[in-house]
C-alpha cells in the first residue's frame, strides 16, 4: 500500500473506531482504565516506531502513552519507550490537550500494538460525594458494576431497581445512558434518592411504592435485598420480594448479605453467575439470576 493510503486508511479507521457505538467506553467499566483501538501490530519496539514514522495525523497534535497490559516496565523505561515511539511520529506533541492520544502496549507475547486510546474518566468518583449516604449503600463502583451486569447491552433495555434505596445505582446506570426507574417503600430514602438525582442533573425517575404493588414487565433489575444493622428481613420476606422481581423482569442481579441461590431458585431464577465484595468484615454476595 502507498504510503499516502496507508495515511488515508488509518485516519479512517481510527475515526471510524472514535465513533464506533458498539465498542465499549473504558468509563462504563471502574475496573478498566484505558482501551486502545488496535491499528498498528509488530513483533517489536523498533518495528513498531517504523510503523508509527508512516503515520499522519492530518496536522493534529498527539500524546503517546504506555498502556499496561501484560510487560512490566519500570517508570523510567515507559517514559523512554514513549519519547522513541513520539519521536517517530509525524506532527506536533502536546502533552495537555493532544487531538490524538495514541496509546501502545506490549501484550507479553512478543506483541507489540499501537493506536487511538480512550482513557476512563472514573465519573464514578464523583458520584460518592452526593448529598444523600447510607453506611450501608453499595459503593458506587460496586454499583456500577451491577449495573453493568445488569445491562451489558443498553440499547431498548428498559431496567428498575425497586429497593432503590438513596438511588445508588440508580445514579451509574442512568450515567451509562440505561433505561432505569426505581422506587422504595421508604419515603425518606426515596427523597434522598431524588435529591442525589438532582444533584447530578438526573432525572426523577423514583417513587414511593412496595415491589408488591408495582406492575409492568422489564428486560433486567437489580434488587439489593434491604439490609441495616438493626432489622435484618427474614428469609419469608427475601422469598417475597426475589418472586415480585421475577414477576417484574426476565433478568437480575440480586444483591445480599449472604448465599441467596437456594431462595432464588424457589423464586423461579436460574443462577448464572456469582461472586462475593468484601470491605472488612462485610461481605457483598452478587447473584445474576435468569
Amino acid at each position: 500500500m502507498r504510503a499516502g493510503a496507508a495515511h488515508a486508511a488509518w485516519l479512517g479507521s481510527a475515526r471510524r473506531l472514535a465513533g464506533e457505538s458498539g465498542r465499549r467506553r473504558p468509563s462504563r467499566s471502574p475496573f478498566v482504565k484505558q482501551r486502545v483501538d488496535v491499528l498498528c501490530e509488530a513483533t517489536s519496539l523498533q518495528e513498531l516506531g517504523e510503523l508509527a514514522g508512516t503515520l499522519e495525523l492530518d496536522g493534529g497534535s498527539f500524546k503517546v502513552v504506555f498502556v499496561k497490559a501484560g510487560c512490566h516496565a519500570a517508570y523510567e523505561d515507559q517514559r523512554a519507550m514513549e519519547r522513541e515511539l513520539g519521536a517517530r511520529i509525524r506532527g506536533r506533541a502536546d502533552m495537555r490537550q493532544p487531538d490524538w492520544l495514541l496509546g501502545f502496549a506490549c501484550t507479553g507475547e512478543g506483541r507489540w500494538v499501537l493506536g487511538p486510546c480512550r482513557q476512563n474518566e472514573a465519573v464514578w468518583l464523583k458520584h460518592s460525594r452526593k448529598p444523600h449516604n447510607y453506611s450501608t449503600a453499595l459503593s458506587t463502583r460496586v454499583a456500577r458494576a451491577v449495573a453493568n451486569l445488569a445491562v451489558p447491552h443498553p440499547a431498548g433495555i428498559r431496567a428498575v431497581d425497586p429497593c432503590c434505596g438513596i438511588g445508588t445505582v440508580l445514579i451509574e446506570a442512568l450515567t451509562m445512558g440505561i433505561d432505569i426507574v426505581g422506587s422504595d417503600i421508604n419515603p425518606l430514602a426515596v427523597r434522598g434518592a431524588r435529591a442525589n438525582l438532582a444533584h447530578f442533573g438526573l432525572p426523577d425517575v423514583v417513587r414511593v411504592a412496595d415491589i408488591g404493588d408495582m406492575s409492568g414487565r422489564y428486560d433486567a433489575a437489580v434488587l439489593d435485598l434491604p439490609y441495616n444493622l438493626c432489622s435484618v428481613i427474614s428469609p419469608e420476606e427475601q422469598l417475597r420480594l426475589l418472586g415480585n422481581v421475577r414477576r417484574l423482569a426476565e433478568r437480575a442481579v440480586i444483591v445480599s448479605t449472604e448465599p441467596i441461590e437456594v431462595l432464588a431458585g424457589q423464586a423461579g431464577f436460574a443462577v448464572s453467575g456469582r461472586c462475593i465484595v468484601r470491605k472488612g468484615s462485610f461481605s457483598r454476595h452478587i447473584v445474576i439470576c435468569n
